[in-house]
This record gives structure tokens, C-alpha cells and sequence, in this order.
């Protein structure tokens, strides 16, 4: 997770797609944890509920 939270403060990643299931396996890690998208230029694309999870597609912005 660390690696894609520095590509992302890098802005080094153009579209990144999360599949989000509701399912807690432990701990975890915090994806965004000390990054703000907005300020990055992220923001969420599209959303598409699928049968077992919710597909989000977050694009940086020039």
C-alpha cells in the first residue's frame, strides 16, 4: 500500500481502479491514509455497483 500511496503523491498514476468489498479481514491498512486526492488532482471517475462489489475508477485531472 505504501508504494501506491507515494505513486499517487507523485501524481505518477493516471487512472487507478478499486474494487471495494464489504468484507473485514483484520486490521488493514488505509489506502489514502495522508493524502489528499483533491489537492492531488484525483477524483472519481465512475462508480459502478457490481453483484459483490463497487467498482470505483479514480482519474487524475491536468
Amino acid at each position: 500500500m505504501e508504494t501506491v500511496r507515494e505513486y499517487l503523491a507523485a501524481r505518477a498514476i493516471d487512472e487507478l481502479h478499486i474494487p471495494v468489498t464489504p468484507v473485514l479481514l483484520g486490521k488493514g491498512e488505509a489506502l489514502f491514509a495522508g493524502l489528499d486526492l483533491d489537492a492531488l488532482g484525483y477524483r472519481v471517475a465512475s462508480q459502478e455497483a457490481g453483484e459483490n462489489a463497487v467498482h470505483l475508477t479514480i482519474v487524475r485531472g491536468d
